[in-house]
């Protein structure tokens, strides 16, 4: 029996340059397509609440979907960041990725079972097992919001929050923020194409 692949950074890198995002997590590929438009709108108002944040205390950054390294076999693109200066100094390489775990990482869930399945457990115990301090999952089709803190020895469960409860962290004192306001307002409906002169 052959043994199994293991994907590294260095085959990412050789990966055409598609707008498909492609991570490894334990020598392991995981393709996903580009994000939709209710994903992409809850990644940037996080994010924003996070730097307005950043902006008054002076404590740490936030970045969306920055590349995050933490070994070879483990190159990952997480939705959202938040990453205090000294980590960022030590933590940010030469080639402009991190090589070092963030304080405080946020996945968006995007629809189907096997998308769901990578955020709440493949990257669960990936960024358990190189001891992210707080891990967010953020559900806007349910409007959710999932806590897991790390104990010092893995992520646990902290809380579950609904669109009317507040989201706060023991990380960034004095930030708060309500769940609901992360997700957009309900999408319009697509554009139907119009009929073509002469069509019946």
């Amino acid at each position: 029996m052959s043994a199994r692949l293991r994907w590294t950074s260095a085959d990412l890198a050789a990966l055409p340059d598609d707008g498909t995002r492609y991570e490894i997590i334990d020598g392991e590929l995981y393709v996903s397509k580009a994000p939709g438009w209710e994903h992409q709108f809850t990644c940037l108002q996080i994010a924003n609440a996070h730097h307005s944040w950043s902006r008054q205390s002076g404590a740490g950054m936030a970045n969306i979907a920055p590349g995050l390294i933490f070994t070879d076999d483990d190159d990952v693109i997480p939705d959202v960041v938040w990453i205090s200066h000294a980590r960022l100094a030590a933590f940010l390489g030469s080639d402009r990725k991190l090589h070092g775990a963030p304080e405080l990482i946020v996945e968006v869930l995007s629809p189907g079972p096997s998308n769901e399945q990578r955020d709440r457990e493949v990257k669960l115990a990936l960024y358990s097992r190189h001891a992210v301090s707080e891990y967010w999952i953020l559900d806007w089709q349910r409007r959710t919001a999932e806590v897991y803190r790390h104990d010092g020895r893995r992520l646990q469960p902290a809380a579950q929050l609904g669109a009317h409860d507040t989201l706060a962290s023991p990380l960034l004192p004095g930030f708060s923020c309500l769940v609901g306001d992360l997700f957009p307002p309900s999408a319009p409906r697509p554009v139907e194409a119009e009929a073509s002169p002469g069509s019946t």
